[in-house]
């Protein structure tokens, strides 16, 4: 499993597949903020954005590849703001529904927190569906529960759901982080 992080030219070149991916995870069930069913046109254009983020140096995005199959992809919101230059959002940790149970997840929340470290940030923070696979891995990586917020978006079926609020601190010693907890 070889994890690839992408520039403009390699999202672009990756389009069909990352939209393949995507379109897959919501007909999947997972609230990733569309709602079912997703088209690939319409998963194709929002990944084609998202190559504008990445050129402009908001967003860093990483990949699976199983030969030429897209099967997982985590992307890092990066700071805008000067008092938030030692934060990132990590946004749309997906891995294809054949894919699930082979620690690619694992391995691309690893990726993040890693490149986050070296990038010199020291504080990570997500959302995800309250009551989703997704909190096992976040709880079992170290991620730290903050809280929950009723109704917060549509599942793909459309129903509201709760969303719970993670954060992890990173590149920072373990001694220090308890202090800071």
């Amino acid at each position: 499993m070889i994890v690839q992080r992408l520039d403009e030219q390699g999202v672009t070149a990756l389009l069909d597949g990352l939209a393949a991916l995507l379109a897959d995870t919501v007909a999947g069930g997972a609230s990733v903020g569309f709602l079912a069913p997703l088209g690939h046109p319409e998963a194709a254009h929002w990944w084609r954005e998202r190559a504008a983020a990445v050129a402009a140096g908001r967003l860093a995005v990483w990949v699976v590849r199983e030969g030429e199959r897209v099967t997982g992809t985590v992307s890092l919101a990066l700071p805008d703001k000067p008092n938030s230059r030692h934060r990132g959002e990590l946004v749309k940790l997906m891995v294809s529904r054949e894919a699930r149970g082979r620690g690619l997840g694992r391995r691309l929340l690893t990726t993040v927190e890693d490149a986050a470290t070296a990038a010199g940030l020291t504080l990570l923070h997500l959302d995800t569906e309250t009551g989703s696979p997704a909190e096992h891995l976040y709880r079992s990586a170290g991620w730290t529960r903050a809280g929950t917020i009723p109704d917060y978006a549509a599942d793909p079926r459309g129903e509201l759901r709760p969303t719970t609020l993670y954060f992890k601190q990173v590149g920072v010693p373990a001694a220090a982080a308890a202090v800071a907890g």
